[in-house]
């Protein structure tokens, strides 16, 4: 998506209605600071506020997406266009946060490890051992929920029964027999128990 584009249709849309940034902000329960970083192309309105926002410009969701007014010919062209990029876009920000699981898991490790090297070789009394021991497992256990966290929520797990794609509970995930990403679950869909693999890629639809 052109958030450039983006950004000037709902300035151009926001002037039509004779609204300044403030007023269009005070409408949406929002900073004017959000605004403008919409219209100057630096990110895009929230999914929770999109509805209400198309509401008082008088767009729809798919010309917001779009960054312009769509004649009827052209809006289910569009539609599926815009769908085709969203989803794009959430398996490549699935990419990047698995990505930065392994980064964290990996930093959080060195930084455990360094702090038992150095409890080890550097004399202190007892009760600075056991703060700083403590405070090391403090931060492993942290980048543990963290690293559960995104393993569940980036992408999706498919059954090697029915071919179905879910998201799994936290608890679900957490606690599953794992090799890898691929993790021991029942299905939601054929309440088959099996290996699921991690996948980005939607298939049909998720539980």
């Amino acid at each position: 998506m052109d958030l450039e584009k983006i950004g000037r249709f709902i300035a151009d849309c926001r002037k039509k209605k004779n609204l300044t940034q403030m007023q269009l902000a005070e409408k949406l329960n929002i900073t004017d600071r959000a605004i403008s970083k919409w219209e100057c192309g630096k990110s895009l309105p929230d999914s929770s506020i999109m509805l209400e926002l198309c509401d008082v410009l008088g767009i729809s969701v798919n010309e917001l997406l779009t960054g312009e007014e769509l004649d009827m010919k052209d809006y289910n062209k569009q539609i599926e266009l815009n769908l085709v990029e969203m989803v794009k876009q959430k398996e490549e920000s699935d990419k990047r946060l698995l990505n930065i699981e392994i980064i964290l898991m990996v930093i959080s490790l060195i930084c455990f490890i360094s702090i038992i090297v150095v409890m080890a070789a550097v004399e202190m009394p007892l009760w600075a051992k056991i703060l700083i021991g403590v405070g090391g497992f403090i931060q492993l256990i942290a980048a543990t929920l963290v690293s559960f966290r995104i393993e569940q929520k980036a992408g999706y797990y498919e059954c090697q029964n029915c071919h179905e794609t879910f998201i799994p509970t936290f608890k679900q995930s957490s606690f599953a027999k794992h090799k890898g990403r691929t993790k021991y679950m029942k299905c939601p869909c054929c309440g088959e128990k099996g290996y699921c693999k991690k996948v980005l890629v939607l298939n049909k639809k998720t539980k």
